[in-house]
Order: structure tokens, then C-alpha cells, then sequence
């Protein structure tokens, strides 16, 4: 089944470059708009599986793409939604993230350059997984903080495979990125999973979940300090 694509992006030149690369590729662009309005506008009309949103958009190129994109998952849950942005904007994706929303991704704009990982990305998040730029993980991992939250008990494995989920990675993939079995990559899940506390839930479930719990729980502690 091909996937349907809305694009938001106010630079015309970049929106119509990332809607012919997306259709190159074999994917239907069911629309492409400047700014959020014009989004809305064109799900609400014509739906889509997945939208790929500029963070900055106009009027005041802030937020506007969170507040698209918080809409769309109010009034159409089931379209995923992948946010774009030219730096990582910790506070910005964490205010997204903080609902524990699935089918929600952030990258850097410049992910789009590997176009293998960017159409993949977008299927992740279609299906309601996740696609979260590893820069923005790391940021929030490494990140010091005050008082104990969940994620502390996480060993640094545990925490290598966690951004490695938060990502969309398989099992497999994560395995061969830090030269694990997959058995023992399995084996780090489920202490993950203890870990944050996260009860029985469909597997991928609770992949999202427990990305979302960690980085919800760093994001909280920056807010805060």
C-alpha cells in the first residue's frame, strides 16, 4: 500500500524539492502547504498517513508546527506526524512529546540527505512508532540532572540500546550497531522495560512507551532545574 504524504514547509523551494524526492520514491503526495492553516486545511480534506512538518512556520516562525501537529493527533490520531527542524530544539520536542503521543517523529533536516533512513522514518511513524533524532537523545541522555528519576537505574548499555529504540531501530539493528546478539539486545529490553516500570503491552507498544517515558522524565528534569 503506498504511502500518503502531506508536506508542510513555508521555504517553496524545499517543499517542492522534498515532495519530488518523496514521490521519486514511490510515495503519494496528497498535498503540500506553507504554513500550518493550510495543513489542517488539507488532512482535514483529504487525510493523509503521515505529515512531514516544519517546526518554524509562519506567522512568527516559533512553534508553529508543534501546535499543526499537536491539532492533527487531536483530530486524526491515526496520521503520524514527522516534525523537521534546522537545530535541535530540546524544549520544543519535549513540549510535543510530553502527551506520550505514538505515531511521532523529530528529525534534523539534515537526516533527509540519507533518503533510505528519512522514507523509512516515515513508515516508522505512519505505523505509530517513533523516529527521534539521535542528536536530541543524546542531548537529553547526557544531560546532568538533580534527584532520581526512573532512567537513572538504566545501565550505559541499557542506555545505548534505549536511544538506539528511540530511533526506531529493530532488535537486529540495534544488535549489529553495538555488536550484540540479538538474545542479549532482548535481554537489555526487558530490563529496560522493569526498569520504567512499564507493564504488559504489545511489544511495540512498549517501545514507544518506554522512549517516551525516559525522554519525558530528562525533559521534565531541564524544565524544572
Amino acid at each position: 500500500m503506498t504511502l500518503r504524504v502531506a508536506i508542510a514547509e513555508d521555504s517553496a523551494l524545499l517543499r517542492r524539492g522534498l515532495s519530488a524526492l518523496l514521490k521519486s520514491e514511490g510515495l503519494e503526495v496528497v498535498g503540500e502547504a506553507a504554513d500550518g492553516p493550510q495543513l489542517l486545511e488539507m488532512i482535514d480534506k483529504h487525510g493523509a498517513d503521515v505529515a512531514v512538518v516544519d517546526i518554524r512556520m509562519p506567522p512568527s516562525y516559533t512553534i508553529e508546527g508543534i501546535q499543526a501537529a499537536e491539532t492533527i493527533k487531536s483530530r486524526h490520531p491515526e496520521t503520524g506526524v514527522l516534525l523537521l527542524s534546522q537545530y535541535v530544539e530540546t524544549e520544543n520536542a519535549m513540549s510535543l512529546l510530553k502527551n506520550g503521543a505514538k505515531g511521532l517523529g523529530y528529525l534534523l533536516k539534515e537526516r533527509v540527505s540519507d533518503v533510505d533512513e528519512f522514507i523509512d522514518a516515515l513508515h516508522r511513524v505512519s505505523a505509530g512508532g517513533t523516529a527521534i533524532d539521535p542528536e536530541l537523545v543524546t542531548r537529553l541522555v547526557a544531560r546532568p540532572h538533580k534527584g532520581h528519576q526512573r532512567g537513572d537505574d538504566l545501565t550505559s548499555r541499557e542506555k545505548s540500546v534505549l536511544e538506539l529504540m528511540a530511533e526506531g531501530r529493530t532488535n537486529q539493528a540495534i544488535g549489529k550497531s553495538l555488536f550484540l546478539g540479538e538474545r542479549t539486545v532482548e535481554a537489555h529490553i526487558r530490563s529496560i522495560f522493569l526498569k520504567l516500570e512499564l507493564r504488559p503491552e504489545p511489544e511495540d507498544h512498549r517501545r514507544v512507551l518506554a522512549v517516551l517515558t525516559y525522554l519525558r522524565g530528562v525533559g521534565q528534569e531541564r524544565s524544572s532545574g
